[in-house]
């Protein structure tokens, strides 16, 4: 079942709604992990979303995704090659599944293409920071 699992890359007309709901969560983890008041967090988490994605979705680099279950869209894969400790990495900057899609296996299977993604790339190793509340 989740085999079926496919990435589609954000097109240029989702992509101001998909900053936008990136950049409210990264502000939520922020503030609720970090003890970051609210304000605060949120001119944090637009200052470095403006920083990492300086052309949107042409920036070097970082690779956007819709998870489709089918023609459904069920979540969201963010992924950056980088070079970390002299190493290439695919960083995730974030995977998200929408909670009806939770527990049934999408979280593996998106890890599985963000490793296809990598080795496509002959990157060997993926990277990941995961706030203090995220339940793995």
């Amino acid at each position: 079942m989740t085999d079926d699992l496919q990435l589609r890359p954000v097109r240029p007309d989702e992509y101001d709604a998909w900053r936008v709901v990136e950049t409210d969560e990264y502000a939520r983890d922020i503030a609720q992990n970090g003890s970051t008041p609210p304000d605060a967090a949120r001119a944090k988490a637009e200052r470095e979303m403006a920083d990492i994605l300086p052309a949107g979705l042409d920036t070097p680099g970082h690779r956007m995704f819709v998870l489709m279950y089918g023609d459904e869209s069920v979540g969201r894969l963010w992924l950056s090659e980088r070079e970390i400790d002299g190493r290439r990495s695919m960083f995730i900057f974030d995977i998200h599944l929408d909670e009806a899609f939770r527990g049934r296996g999408f979280g593996r299977a998106a890890m599985r293409l963000a490793e296809r993604e990598a080795l496509a790339r002959d990157i060997t190793r993926i990277e990941r920071t995961v706030f203090g509340g995220t339940a793995v």
